[in-house]
């Protein structure tokens, strides 16, 4: 199997996340505080340096407002290598 980080799909992801992160108007700081973590856990988590698990994909869906499937289908139409 591949690797999985900084593929075209994980970058996706990443983009994803940061873009719905922004929309909602939080910070980093603001949406580590309600995943009770630190700022550099979702620093880490948007430049690419940490898989996102599922359960932590929907419990960031929830809190950004988007719905988790609907995204997952748009990445999963992205070619694996």
């Amino acid at each position: 199997m591949a690797k999985t980080l900084g593929s075209e799909r994980h970058k996706a992801l990443i983009a994803l996340l940061t873009t719905k992160r922004e929309a909602a108007g939080l910070t980093q700081v603001d949406l580590a505080a309600k995943l009770g973590e630190y700022q550099s856990f979702v620093a880490r988590l948007e430049s690419g340096q940490r898989r996102v698990d599922v359960v932590e994909f929907l419990q960031l869906s929830e809190l950004l407002g988007f719905d988790a499937v609907e995204a997952l289908e748009s990445i999963a139409q992205i070619p694996s290598p």
